[in-house]
C-alpha cells in the first residue's frame, strides 16, 4: 500500500506541476490566450517553465519514479495547456478542449490502475505507447485539424458540433473509469491468459448494462474525439478503425473468459450485450 500510494500520489503531484502551466498569464499579466499567439515573452515563459519543472523532478524524485513522474507531468503540462487554448476565442479553442481531454484520459488510465490494481501498474499504463497504430491515428487527427484550419476555418468553428463531441468525449471517459473501478483487480490493460486466484467475473454496476463497459467508454470516446475537432475525415476512420480493433479484442477476450468461467461466462453473454453496435463477440459454445 505504501508503494501504490507513493506512486499514485506522486503521479498526481507531478500531473498538477505540469498543469500548473495555465497560471503563467496571471503571473505575466497577459491574457489567458497566451498560446494562441504567443509572443517572445510568452514563448521564454514556457521554456523557463518546462526547465524548471524538470529540474524540480530531477530533485525530488530517484530514477524509477522520475520516469513515472516526467510523463504525468507532460501529460499535465498538455492539460494546462489546453486550458490556455480553451480559455481565448481563437480558432484552436476547441484544440484545447481536445488536449485537455487527451491527456486527462491518458493520465487517468495511470491513476485509476494505481488505485484499483497496483500489481499491473508499469510505465504503460499511461498508454501513451498503446500502439503504432494508436499514435498515427493521433498525429493523422492533428494533420487534418490544422489543414482544415487553414483552408476551411469556418469549418472548425461549429461550436455546437464540438460541443457534442466534448459530451461524447466525458461519457465515454467516465463509462471507461467506471468500469475500472467497478472490475477493481479484475482490470487489466492487457488480456489475461491465466486465471489468477482472485479473477472473479464481474456482472453487476456498469457490467449490467454492457460486457464490455471499458471498450464501450474507449469506442465513443476516441470517436467524440474527432467530432470534438470537426475533422470528418477522422470521425470516418476512426469509427472504423476502432469497431474493428474492438471487436477483434473482444472475440479474443472472451474466448480466455469461457475458459476461465465456462457456463456462467455463457450464461452472462446470452443476458447481456457486447455494448458496441453489430459486435456480438465470439461464437462459441461448450
Amino acid at each position: 500500500r505504501a508503494g501504490r500510494g507513493r506512486h499514485d500520489g506522486g503521479s498526481l503531484s507531478s500531473f498538477l506541476l505540469g498543469a500548473s502551466v495555465a497560471a503563467l498569464p496571471l503571473l505575466l499579466g497577459s491574457s489567458p490566450a497566451l498560446l494562441a499567439a504567443p509572443g517572445l515573452r510568452g514563448r521564454l515563459a514556457l521554456a523557463l517553465h518546462v526547465a524548471g519543472v524538470n529540474a524540480a523532478l530531477l530533485l525530488l524524485y530517484p530514477r524509477p519514479l522520475y520516469k513515472i513522474a516526467v510523463r504525468a507531468c507532460f501529460l499535465g503540462f498538455a492539460f494546462g495547456c489546453g486550458l490556455l487554448l480553451s480559455a481565448g476565442r481563437s480558432a484552436w479553442r476547441h484544440f484545447g478542449w481536445y488536449m485537455c481531454s487527451l491527456s486527462l484520459f491518458h493520465y487517468s488510465e495511470y491513476l485509476v490502475t494505481a488505485i484499483n490494481n497496483p500489481r499491473s501498474l508499469s510505465l504503460d499504463s499511461f498508454l501513451l505507447n498503446h500502439s503504432f497504430e494508436y499514435n498515427l491515428a493521433a498525429l493523422s487527427s492533428w494533420v487534418e485539424f490544422t489543414l482544415e484550419k487553414l483552408f476551411f476555418p469556418e469549418l472548425k468553428q461549429i461550436t455546437w458540433l464540438s460541443t457534442v463531441g466534448l459530451l461524447m468525449v466525458i461519457f465515454g471517459d467516465c463509462l471507461r473509469k467506471a468500469a475500472m473501478l467497478t472490475a477493481g483487480s479484475n482490470f487489466n490493460h492487457i488480456v489475461q491468459n491465466e486465471k489468477s486466484d482472485t479473477h472473479t467475473l464481474v456482472t453487476s454496476g456498469v457490467y449490467g448494462w454492457f460486457r464490455h463497459p471499458s471498450y464501450v467508454g474507449w469506442f465513443y470516446w476516441s470517436i467524440g474525439t474527432q467530432v470534438l475537432l470537426c475533422n470528418p475525415i477522422c470521425v470516418v476512420g476512426y469509427a472504423l478503425a476502432s469497431w474493428r480493433f474492438f471487436r477483434e479484442r473482444i472475440e479474443e477476450e472472451e474466448i480466455t473468459l469461457i475458459h476461465f468461467f465456462g457456463e456462467e461466462y455463457l450464461e452472462y453473454k446470452r443476458k447481456v450485450p457486447s455494448g458496441l453496435p453489430f459486435i456480438k463477440g465470439v461464437k462459441l459454445e461448450l
